[in-house]
């Protein structure tokens, strides 16, 4: 059952154009670009046999294969990571039970976030997507409602049912909660990891449908599943003491490389 790996990536971004090519200092002083950083968190995952970026431009690809990382070359017509990564796929050919998305813009993705989130696809025969949700902690929570206070579209929240099927995606921080929380307490809110587990035929059936009005409201691409009518399997996945947060803007280079010394990651 063959696991494929696909980090999209593009540079001409709305909110930080060039991040992929951003770098990023780590506990020791070693700078590694994004893209180099999201190639070694995909490299770190057990049991995968095959990991690629897949872009449009010549200067991201240059830079992945400087550090030895195989590229398949995209569409400049790619809306989102899930076309790209459905381009790839039929690019690449292959016989893959899974494909894997794990966007470009999340170099704090532990490896068992995406262990996991395979064998929660494994096991649900009947879902045909999954993707890996975090149960936030009062720090994190308060993260994303400051950023939407102060007007920046933060990390992606998720609600799902009892089945585990998400019922909805937002950059809103959902469900409303009035609680007050401690930093290390647990809240009923769950961080969006924007990772994606896809099979084969609802890849290519992503790709040819047009984009939904949520989809577009949003910005969110996953939603274009959710209005189609095809469930969306929430994995929920353990920090175990790592933090998580994805680069969605400039202001996230520093938290994200605080959090690489916190951890002592080069």
């Amino acid at each position: 059952m063959p696991v494929l790996i696909v980090i999209p990536a593009r540079y001409e971004s709305t909110r930080y154009p060039g991040k992929p090519l951003v770098m990023l200092t780590g506990a020791t002083g070693e700078v590694k670009s994004l893209i180099r950083r999201s190639w070694d968190a995909a490299m770190s995952v057990d049991g995968v046999d095959r990991v690629v970026v897949a872009t449009d431009d010549d200067r991201i690809a240059d830079a992945a294969r400087s550090f030895g990382a195989e590229v398949v070359m995209t569409s400049t017509t790619c809306a989102n990571g899930t076309e790209r990564c459905a381009e790839a796929l039929d690019n690449l050919g292959g016989d893959y039970d899974i494909i894997v998305n794990l966007q470009g813009d999340a170099p704090l993705t532990p490896a068992w976030f995406i262990s996991d989130l395979v064998a929660g696809l494994r096991a649900n025969p009947q879902a045909d997507v999954a993707t890996p949700v975090l149960r936030t902690e009062g720090q994190m929570l308060n993260a994303l409602l400051q950023d939407r206070h102060e007007g920046r579209v933060g990390g992606t929240t998720a609600v799902f049912g009892a089945d585990h099927n998400a019922l909805y995606f937002s950059k809103e921080v959902i469900p409303f909660t009035a609680g007050s929380y401690g930093a290390q307490d647990e809240t009923p809110v769950f961080h969006h990891v924007g990772v994606y587990a896809y099979r084969p035929d609802a890849l290519r059936a992503y790709a040819g449908w047009p984009s939904g009005t949520l989809e577009r409201l949003e910005g969110l691409e996953q939603l274009r599943f959710l209005e189609r009518g095809v469930p969306m399997l929430c994995v929920e996945v353990a920090a175990r003491g790592r933090a998580f947060w994805e680069l969605n803007n400039p202001e996230d280079v520093p938290r994200i490389e605080r959090m690489l010394r916190d951890m002592g990651q080069s």
